[in-house]
């Protein structure tokens, strides 16, 4: 099968937070379920950089490097282990269009910036993104030298996944599939989050604003190619 997307993501920040699950109940899509870790459900606020981007083995002048911020809950599907988008940011309108129309994908467009780089032995990984009148920003610090970690660990539960689950306009579930390596850490030294919730999210997510996160991996990445399975 050929993939309808392939790119590198790169540097990103997973920052984990333990929800109740009516708070994610809204956005699951019919057949899967909230996938736990030790119990509970979690989303993660995922900010990364998209790097070669291209649909269909083509490159989009201009729209080919690009970051992204994403929150997104846990689930399964029988097996399938996977993720359920609840608000993806991209700076591409065009993009953020594509991916509504095509695949109903929860996209919306903001001001972002991306600040990567290496210095000594350590890797810092800067994220902003403007909206609401506000500047939110999340970084991350870590040791320039990655490992991966174990099957068993939380890094792996929360990093390997495999299966994208979402929904048409007609409230169906939709499947594509994400094939990867297994994808290595940086040990991560400093973090720091400053975001409004209600503003990027909605009301129901304000109570959010001010938490601090119950875990925080900084992940190298790798080539990915994404491969849609259509419904069910």
């Amino acid at each position: 099968m050929r993939p309808f997307m392939t790119a590198r993501w790169v540097n990103l920040i997973l920052a984990q937070f333990r929800v109740p699950d009516e708070l994610i109940a809204p956005h699951l899509p019919p057949g899967v379920e909230p996938d736990r870790w030790d119990g509970s459900a979690y989303v993660s606020l995922v900010p990364f950089q998209f790097l070669d981007t291209r649909v269909f083995g083509c490159r989009w002048p201009g729209f080919t490097n690009f970051p992204e911020l994403n929150l997104r809950t846990y689930v399964r599907q029988g097996d399938r282990r996977g993720v359920v988008f609840i608000r993806e940011y991209i700076p591409s309108r065009l993009i953020a269009w594509v991916a509504r129309q095509t695949y109903n994908e929860p996209y919306a467009t903001a001001k972002m910036t991306a600040d990567c780089y290496v210095r000594g032995d350590r890797l810092t990984a800067n994220y902003s993104l403007d909206r609401g009148g506000q500047t939110h920003r999340l970084w991350a610090v870590g040791d320039e030298a990655p490992t991966v970690p174990p099957p068993d660990s939380a890094e792996h539960f929360f990093k390997e996944r495999n299966w994208g689950f979402g929904r048409t306009r007609k409230s169906e579930l939709l499947t594509y599939e994400v094939t990867h390596p297994a994808w290595a850490c940086h040990p991560v030294r400093d973090y720091g989050l400053d975001l409004d919730w209600g503003t990027l999210y909605g009301d129901r997510w304000a109570g959010m604003t001010g938490r601090e996160p119950d875990s925080v991996f900084l992940v190298e990445g790798s080539s990915v190619s994404v491969f849609p399975h259509g419904k069910g």
